[in-house]
């Protein structure tokens, strides 16, 4: 793979000494002009469906999101974006400002945690996932959720400002009212939630729910797969029900935990680029990592929130585990990636550039993966809770063998609704060099 794309597009403004300085807006309105230009040359070049794009002039178009949204070929493409550089940075580096948590409506219309970062304010006060939310400053939130409306959410749970201070009334496990004030916080999110063992009749299983695949991940996946291995477990639940995806180098690593020594240096995904850049072509192979498994059977929690790298987890090593099953929700259904373009420090372009294979040439998945067992997203527990849903019905199939009766006949997309105080667009990604 080439290295990173940075897109060097020099602002030559020519103005001498003597004349007044150019008024902010107008130089962010040059840029923004600039970097357009420079996506219309890029999504010419690299975009995958280059030649499916709809013609369109680009002066049209003030910034380069207007025109990412004008050229994508939007039969197929859910994922192309642009957003800012410094927004790329602190996502990759997994920083964040807020109460680190994520909101979900339950079956009862009760708004409760459905994820909680380890270094969030609000975990250290000891909310957990599962927890109800009643109300925020005063605002009941029921009725937001309820109605899907996010405007509304944005304005309970305000901008992301260290030491923006929220009064919460949450209901605890005991049915408790219990009233928290929590200031928003600068801190590094964990993409690690959980990494422990379950004790069941098949054997020691480990457990591990994963967030999402940036670089500084790869150390957290190392701690938690050097404490599977010392636990001699014999099968691996993977929790990815809010995982979009992420890093391909962070995949491979993580992939490679799972495969073992064993398939060391043999083809994991295979990518192929457009027809402008089949030198970029080739093959990302499970690499050697510290302490790797040799498991024959794991199991993955889904839901439409499972994206792009978490999928071709599942797809990358169907060829060489002899059972890996999906119990939850059908994903996503990204079976193609990005690489990133930087314009200045100004912009990243993310749009897509190739399409994934396994080793068995197999991919194309834009439907999802459809679970072995449908099950809802259970918020109503902590991630741990051999009551949640999800986990209940994975260590059902592992002490089993098989998928439960119950409910095999109900199928259908989940209508909950997560709202997240995290920007969900890195996710979307696949962080290559290029």
């Amino acid at each position: 793979m080439k290295k990173l794309f940075i897109l060097l597009s020099i602002l030559i403004l020519g103005f001498s000494s003597c004349k007044k300085d150019v008024a902010p807006e107008s130089k962010s309105a040059v840029i923004d002009a600039q970097a357009r230009d420079d996506l219309y040359n890029v999504m010419n070049e690299d975009y995958f469906w280059y030649n499916l794009m709809p013609v369109v002039v680009k002066t049209n178009y003030k910034n380069p999101a207007d025109l990412l949204d004008a050229m994508i070929y939007k039969t197929l493409d859910r994922w192309s974006f642009v957003q800012t550089y410094d927004e790329y940075v602190a996502q990759s580096q997994g920083a964040f400002v807020g109460h680190g948590i994520s909101m979900g409506l339950d079956p009862s219309n009760q708004v409760r945690i459905a994820q909680i970062y380890t270094l969030s304010p609000l975990y250290n006060l000891g909310v957990r996932r599962g927890w109800i939310v009643k109300k925020i400053n005063g605002t009941d939130l029921a009725t937001i959720f309820i109605n899907n409306d996010s405007a509304a959410y944005s304005k309970a749970i305000g901008p992301s400002t260290a030491g923006l201070t929220n009064t919460f009334l949450f209901q605890t496990p005991l049915g408790k009212d219990s009233t928290i004030t929590s200031a928003k916080a600068s801190f590094t999110l964990n993409t690690v939630i959980t990494a422990d063992t379950l004790h069941l009749k098949s054997g020691i299983t480990g457990h591990l729910v994963f967030d999402q695949f940036i670089p500084p991940s790869n150390q957290e996946l190392q701690t938690a797969f050097t404490y599977f291995s010392q636990s001699n477990i014999k099968d691996l639940i993977v929790d990815l029900r809010y995982n979009g995806g992420g890093d391909l180098n962070v995949l491979t690593n993580m992939a490679s935990y799972v495969a073992g020594e064993a398939q060391l240096n043999k083809p994991f995904l295979t990518l192929t680029f457009n027809d402008k850049n089949t030198n970029s072509n080739g093959t990302y192979n499970f690499n050697s990592v510290y302490s790797p498994l040799s498991l024959s059977k794991v199991i993955v929690i889904t839901t439409r929130g499972t994206a792009s790298a978490s999928e071709d987890f599942i797809n990358g090593l169907k060829p060489y585990l002899e059972d890996i099953r999906t119990i939850g929700d059908t994903t996503n259904g990204k079976p193609v990636g990005m690489a990133g373009f930087a314009y200045q420090t100004s912009y990243m372009f993310f749009p897509i550039t190739f399409s994934l294979v396994n080793s068995a040439g197999q991919g194309g998945f834009y439907q999802g993966f459809a679970p072995d067992k449908y099950v809802p997203d259970d918020i109503t527990h902590d991630w741990s809770d051999r009551n949640e849903a999800c986990l209940k019905e994975a260590i059902y199939y592992l002490e089993n063998g098989s998928v439960s009766s119950k409910g095999l006949s109900v199928y259908g997309k989940q209508p909950s609704v997560i709202f997240s105080e995290k920007s969900g667009k890195i996710n979307n990604a696949y962080i290559i060099k290029k």
